[in-house]
């Protein structure tokens, strides 16, 4: 558990005083890595925003105005009178508007959106994000020279036309932008800034939070490299954001989350592990390990198609393998410390339920799956946390076949669990999450409606999990 500095820095040094190495410091520590993968629910579909659009036809009757010299923060520019004024055939879009140079740029004019909510503003794109866009006579955003963006959101009013204005704070406008609502059902930010939830995700200036002891690394897809935060992946979030978070808090070391994942993959076809062997289900051979097709009738020649099983585990996996292989100059900040892989987490089973003779197969290629990968990455301590498809309850009579799939992999899936006593191997080092109750009613397939806080607390379960496994 993590001690506050005061009580951290009091037990450093009193253990240096009496020489001892028991309350080392974490910073002499490896880095604690955890691994994540599975299929398109793991790489993320969690709304941060409603979605950010880019700018266009709602901003009309634009101009911008030109000012003599370069920008002054004690001018007032709307007393000023401009050298040139041109008025904008286009506004955004995906290419920049032609500006006429030669002095501080004020661009204004009208924007008018279909939909009534709490709005984000993002204007510029590179240098000419540096400037003070208004609103409706509010300040919306502001980025100087050398510091963080400060976004403040706004209510507006569907239909409503209101005026707005951008200062560029150097020569390099254009009239690029973005703006994002950010009080849709289900996104993170309304969860955040409208219902309380998370607070720790964002600071009061509206931005979102970085954590300096745990570090986000997507490889594959959600790809992305910084510090913890809701935009480490992109603008989806999985459950990496919630895990992050809770084994941050209770590991002293740094924490490295490495998220190697792919949707539409099953474990039984595309992430089939290693020495994985071919076996016979209603009548068909299913391959093994780096055999082609996925499955052929029995007593005929296999048709190679141009993908192999086990390819996603190859692919995946050998990605993490690079990542950590050139760990120093991936991390520099965390030159020469090191890394133990000390837990691994998986999200997967969506695409396994839609054949049967791959859902019948899923607890022995689970079973094999955790084995493997403690192998492959020289890590036979680390934990290991297994989440459930979130449309599947227990106890449910199934009503099709897809149905019945759906309950051979939660059966598969529930399991592993350690406290099962079915494989004896895996107590107090596998644990389930039954996300079911997490899931606010949506499903795998449909990536849970993009509803944030599924992923959230689902994230935050499988790292409560995975801190449990680690004190036992």
């Amino acid at each position: 558990m993590k001690l506050n500095h005061a009580i951290k820095t009091s037990c450093i040094i009193t253990a240096a005083s009496l020489g001892l190495s028991l309350f080392a410091s974490a910073a002499d520590k490896p880095i604690k890595v955890f691994i994540l993968s599975g299929q398109s629910n793991m790489v993320g579909a969690g709304a941060v925003t409603g979605g950010s659009s880019r700018w266009g036809n709602e901003f009309t009757d634009v101009a911008v105005s030109v000012y003599e010299g370069e920008y002054d923060s004690k001018a007032n520019y709307d007393k000023l009178k401009p050298i040139k004024i041109q008025k904008l055939e286009s506004f955004g879009g995906t290419k920049p508007t032609p500006y006429p140079g030669g002095g501080t740029h004020v661009t204004r004019g009208f924007v008018e959106l279909k939909t009534t909510g709490m709005y984000e503003f993002r204007p510029g794109y590179g240098d000419s994000t540096y400037c003070i866009m208004q609103v409706d006579g509010n300040e919306v955003y502001r980025k100087e020279t050398g510091k963080e963006a400060i976004h403040k959101d706004i209510k507006l009013t569907a239909g409503k036309k209101v005026p707005f204005k951008i200062t560029y704070l150097n020569n390099r406008a254009n009239g690029l932008g973005w703006y994002a609502q950010l009080d849709v059902p289900g996104a993170l930010s309304t969860l955040v800034k409208y219902k309380g939830m998370y607070p720790y995700l964002m600071n009061k200036q509206g931005q979102w939070v970085s954590r300096n002891d745990v570090y986000y690394k997507g490889v594959v897809t959600s790809t992305g490299s910084d510090w913890m935060n809701a935009l480490s992946a992109g603008g989806r979030i999985g459950p990496e954001v919630g895990f992050g978070h809770v084994v941050g808090n209770d590991i002293d070391e740094p924490v490295l989350v490495l998220k190697s994942s792919q949707g539409n993959r099953a474990l039984g076809w595309d992430f089939l592990p290693p020495g994985s062997k071919q076996y016979e289900y209603d009548g068909k051979i299913f391959a093994g390990y780096k055999d082609s097709p996925m499955f052929w009738e029995k007593g005929t020649e296999p048709k190679k198609i141009n993908w192999y099983a086990g390819k996603q585990y190859d692919d995946c996996f050998g990605a993490a393998h690079d990542v950590l292989n050139n760990f120093d100059s991936n991390f520099p900040h965390w030159k020469g410390r090191g890394y133990e892989v000390v837990g691994f987490a998986w999200w997967q089973g969506d695409k396994d339920r839609y054949t049967k003779g791959l859902a019948q197969r899923y607890e022995h290629n689970l079973v094999h799956l955790i084995k493997t990968l403690r192998s492959e990455f020289k890590a036979p301590k680390a934990k290991f946390v297994v989440a459930t498809l979130g449309q599947t309850a227990k106890g449910t009579t199934p009503e099709n076949d897809q149905e019945k799939n759906e309950q051979m992999i939660l059966k598969a899936q529930l399991s592993v669990d350690g406290m099962v006593g079915k494989y004896p191997e895996f107590k107090a080092n596998v644990s389930t999450v039954y996300t079911h109750p997490l899931s606010q009613g949506g499903a795998s397939n449909s990536h849970y409606n993009g509803n944030a806080q599924t992923y959230m607390d689902i994230g935050l379960a499988m790292g409560e999990a995975m801190i449990k496994l680690l004190k036992e």
